[in-house]
């Protein structure tokens, strides 16, 4: 069994409103410092594969056809073997 972390984020070009919210309310809050904020989406699927190749075209293939809107959205995934799910590897 693998894990895929799927993030998805608007792209650079399209305005994020919800993101400009958060920013006022943090400086409202007393954060200051802050360039920009921008807000997405994280999903985690947990996928019988035959191995990390495999499980990683599925979660592609699931983000193109439902997950990410493409004109809008850009998506990154990682892929991990269930027994090392979150620990990065280099």
């Amino acid at each position: 069994m693998f894990t895929a972390e799927v993030k998805i984020t608007l792209k650079k070009t399209v305005a994020d409103p919800q993101g400009l919210t958060v920013q006022h309310a943090l400086e409202s809050l007393g954060f200051t410092g802050l360039a920009g904020v921008r807000m997405g989406k994280f999903i985690i699927l947990q996928l019988n594969a035959e191995d990390e190749v495999k499980a990683k075209v599925e979660a592609e293939e699931m983000s193109h056809k439902l997950l990410a809107n493409l004109i809008i959205e850009d998506f990154s995934i990682e892929v991990y073997p269930e027994s090392n799910r979150g620990v990065k590897q280099s």
